[in-house]
């Protein structure tokens, strides 16, 4: 190429992808989305909160009345509204977990928490541990970040706690990834034991929980469990969001600090988006304050509790002889594995075919994955259509006629 000078100059290859970036897998949830937006589709497959139980009408009332000011238009304090952390801190103590508003940084979703603790605590090359399997956005968050990711694998339903005491000595992590209540993608929750056990490796062995809780309050039997920093309270950093229990579309999360990270999770806050949008905070705060949260809440666990009962129900019918489920006492999950002849990666071309879908499982796999596993979502539909979701899945797996 000659140029206007009448030099001639090399044309240079345009840098590549971050080998970060390229580490990172697509999520097949987001990927599915677009092959179920058909309305005949009955999709399992996103974990996506019914739209129908969003309290329209109350958060359009706070949005109202929020918006009689400009100052909710303005710039914000990275840390958040005051409002909104005061009162997301009193919940926290009035679940037992003394809690004072300084604790939180409002994020932009909790995944957005994920994010700033990665940031503030990683080094590429850095090793931390997971549940195996383990929520897939986590996943790519932490190979953005650079870092080795092992996991820490289950017996049955229960985590193994010798494999975890046993990784963490052989891998010194940074932190141990757990979501203790209603996992995604199992359902599964740690009982007070697994709990204590957890956080005195964690003292022991020297490293941090990242203890992630979107669907704590999502509970339609069985007793609460205390946090893990119940039992840590200098290990444990916390993660929380409105998502599932007043609407994902306000993107509002927090993280529960602990004060010796508390400074570099602000700046990297700062550094990723300045502040969360202040509108948004400062309706979520009214929202919480009306005195409407509460009984909407009520209303979305009542219409879970159904329809995780009526999947429940119908699935002995949908899937082949030889399947097993879990039953969760809550959260939007149930974790299936197909018998050992099947692949559950590959009969979802077929349930496609028939207008429905659910996630396979392996994706969710740091290590070696479970072929036969698949996650199906219980949250999106009422009783009637899971269960004819659940007819045409057995049609498709070729468990019905």
């Amino acid at each position: 190429m000659t140029s206007p000078s009448g030099t001639t100059d090399r044309i240079l290859a345009l840098p590549g992808r971050s080998q970060r970036a390229a580490a990172a897998k697509t999520s097949p949830v987001r990927d599915l989305l677009a092959l179920t937006e058909r309305p005949e589709v009955i999709s399992f497959a996103g974990g996506l909160p019914a739209p129908e139980l969003f309290d329209l009408d109350g958060i359009r009332a706070s949005f109202d009345d929020v918006l009689h000011t400009p100052k909710v238009l303005q710039y914000s304090p990275s840390e958040g509204n005051p409002t909104l952390r005061e009162e997301v801190a009193r919940r926290y103590t009035d679940d037992g977990l003394d809690t004072a508003a300084s604790d939180l940084i409002v994020t932009t979703g909790s995944q957005q928490g994920l994010g700033l603790l990665s940031t503030a605590l990683l080094d590429p090359g850095d090793r931390i541990l997971v549940e195996e399997p383990c929520y897939l956005a986590a996943l790519q968050t932490f190979a953005l970040a650079g870092a080795r990711v092992v996991g820490v694998p289950y017996i049955g339903d229960e985590l193994d706690l010798d494999a975890l005491d046993r990784l963490a000595a052989e891998h010194s992590p940074k932190f141990f990834y757990t979501v203790p209540t209603f996992q995604n993608p199992t359902g599964r929750t740690h009982g007070l034991a697994a709990r204590r056990l957890i956080a005195e490796t964690a003292m022991r062995r020297g490293f941090r929980i990242v203890e992630d809780e979107p669907y704590r309050q999502l509970r339609y039997s069985g007793d609460p469990l205390p946090s893990l920093s119940t039992f840590a309270p200098e290990h444990v950093l916390s993660l929380g969001s409105f998502s599932k229990v007043i609407a994902p579309g306000l993107r509002i999360g927090w993280i529960r600090t602990t004060a010796d990270v508390r400074p570099t999770v602000t700046i990297a806050k700062q550094a990723a988006d300045l502040h969360t949008s202040t509108v948004d905070q400062a309706a979520a705060a009214h929202y919480l304050l009306s005195g409407r949260g509460e009984p909407a809440l009520e209303r979305i666990r009542v219409a879970y509790d159904d329809r995780r009962d009526a999947m429940l129900g119908g699935l002995p019918a949908a899937l082949p002889a030889g399947s097993s489920w879990n039953r969760p006492d809550g959260g939007m999950f149930v974790w299936a594995r197909l018998p050992e002849e099947m692949d559950a990666s590959a009969m979802l071309t077929r349930a496609l075919a028939h207008d429905v879908a659910y996630v396979p499982g392996a994706p969710f796999f740091a290590g070696p994955a479970d072929d036969r596993a698949l996650r199906l979502s219980f949250t999106t539909y009422a009783p009637d259509r899971i269960s004819e979701g659940l007819s045409r899945l057995g049609i498709a797996l070729g468990s019905a006629g």
